[in-house]
């Protein structure tokens, strides 16, 4: 039965001396006849009467109507470590009946399950809302950026630059990192995880991240898009990413209280300081984050860092032999001259792979490009040039690799238009050393006719000619300057120069 508060019992003691009948003072308080019936014996019991003593609290009147019983004389019966078995929960497979159970092995007088029950549920109820998750070791790592930012300023011009504040912890733990970063963008975003699972000395079998441009491409309450480039880095540290849903930031709790930690730990205490560099700012960073983890929590009587060597440390995933190198996936498109466009510059696929839609994956060093998750391309990365990178076994035979496109019909194409734009595609044709290297300068050209008609074009190509400028830009330019339409004058042959600095034919012999 709960207890009514001592407040109303002090007042039915009032009414009482005053005369009022016990149903008219049930009525009065909103209390049962029976109960305050019971209430008013144990005031008789301990001797209480109204008026009651000016110095009687109420922890006092609550001690003398209800005495303690011996059997909850928590003298009596051996206490529980009850920060031990909260952080024993946090275990897989650990529940409470077994934890009850070693208790009693050790404490054959100690208190039955459902009281053991009830007395950790007080207990726990007393922690923050963040402690009061529970979550398995090693299994989530809840990452985010704070809100508030750093300035930095560039020593040799003045300039004021933003960086964001990294934040990760694990679930478990509460184990923290947090480092500055320059944006929030993709790189800066795939580097910290790196650095933070370093940090950690191992990978969780979960990340858990906000919906944010950079790891969530969409995002979607029943089906999110992860970005290609953030699965490839989970992929490579055999981990699953899993955003948090849209608005509900209590998915990622644990990390909205890392968050506030960090900015009145860390950033609250450099706020009067300048810095120059990113990594100085880092440097102070640290020192104020070993505090943090270091610093022994009121409820637990541990700190972070010693649940996490208890913990989460033992159950993360090992670290792989080489870290993530950092990679960007593009969607592209097979040209009719199999060659696909990366940063201005033209990477080869195999031929039977023409218009099917790929995936490359570019590195600082390479570029990769898969077909239905397989790669079935590898080159070298080369500055965009517009230049081509051919591998000879993606080649049809005899270069025959689409009945419509071949170098005869190119020239049977162009010399509808005219001979000069027939000699032009071929001299095109002829200066790459593939012929189907110049396919796509010339299906420009050809267009051309559409937009400008067959005679300036024509005329235009006789011009680049002249100037031998075989190129689509060139042509291009060409035609909207109206240049194919004015005619080139002739170099003049005029009278020699006299001039005492030029040396006459006579010189020579």
């Amino acid at each position: 039965m709960k207890r009514a508060p001592m407040r109303k019992i002090r007042e039915a003691l009032r009414l009482r001396a005053s005369g009022m009948s016990t149903r008219e003072m049930a009525s009065s308080l909103s209390v049962g006849r029976t109960t305050l019936r019971e209430y008013l014996s144990r005031a008789n019991r301990a001797g209480l009467d109204w008026p009651l003593p000016v110095d009687l609290s109420d922890s006092d009147l609550e001690a003398h109507l209800f005495p303690q019983k011996k059997g909850d004389d928590f003298g009596a019966i051996p206490q529980p470590d009850w920060a031990y078995v909260h952080a024993e929960l946090r275990q897989k497979g650990v529940t409470l009946s077994l934890l009850w159970e070693e208790y009693r092995t050790v404490h054959s007088d100690g208190y039955g399950y459902s009281r053991y029950c009830e007395l950790y549920t007080r207990w726990e109820g007393k922690l923050s809302p963040v402690m009061r998750q529970r979550h398995p070791a090693g299994e989530r790592l809840f990452v985010d950026y704070a809100g508030a930012t750093f300035d930095v300023a560039c020593p040799k011009t003045g300039e004021v630059r933003t960086a964001q504040l990294f934040v990760a912890t694990l679930g478990a733990s509460n184990y923290t990192y947090v480092e500055a970063s320059w944006t929030q963008s993709l790189p800066d975003w795939i580097s910290s995880h790196v650095r933070a699972f370093e940090f950690f000395g191992g990978v969780p079998a979960q990340v858990v991240c906000d919906n944010l441009k950079a790891g969530v491409t969409k995002a979607c309450f029943y089906d999110p898009a992860i970005n290609r480039t953030y699965a490839d880095m989970a992929a490579h540290y055999d981990t699953a990413i899993v955003p948090a849903r849209p608005h509900k930031p209590k998915d990622k709790a644990k990390v909205e209280g890392a968050v506030l930690l960090a900015e009145r730990w860390i950033m609250a205490r450099l706020r009067n300081q300048r810095f120059f560099s990113l990594d100085e700012l880092n440097a102070a960073i640290r020192p104020l984050l070993d505090q943090l983890n270091d610093k022994v929590t009121r409820h637990l009587g541990a700190s972070r860092r010693d649940l996490f060597e208890r913990l989460d440390k033992p159950a993360l995933k090992p670290l792989p032999v080489e870290p993530y190198v950092y990679a960007e996936w593009k969607q592209c498109r097979a040209g009719l001259d199999y060659h696909v466009d990366v940063g201005r510059h033209y990477y080869s696929v195999p031929y039977q792979l023409l218009k099917q839609t790929l995936w490359a994956r570019i590195t600082a060093r390479t570029v990769e490009v898969y077909f239905k998750g397989q790669r079935v391309a590898s080159h070298v990365r080369t500055s965009g040039n517009h230049q081509h990178s051919t591998h000879r076994d993606h080649m049809p035979a005899h270069h025959r690799f689409r009945d419509g496109w071949t170098p005869e019909k190119v020239r049977l194409k162009a010399a509808r238009v005219g001979p000069n734009t027939e000699a032009f595609v071929e001299v095109i044709m002829r200066k790459r050393k593939h012929p189907e290297q110049g396919y796509r300068t010339c299906m420009g050209v050809l267009r051309l006719a559409k937009a400008f008609g067959a005679d300036r074009l024509e005329h235009a190509c006789a011009r680049a000619a002249e100037l031998n400028a075989y190129s689509y830009t060139s042509l291009n330019s060409i035609l909207k300057n109206g240049l194919d339409r004015q005619r080139r004058a002739p170099a003049m042959d005029g009278p020699a120069i006299t001039h005492s600095n030029i040396r006459g034919a006579g010189y020579f012999h």
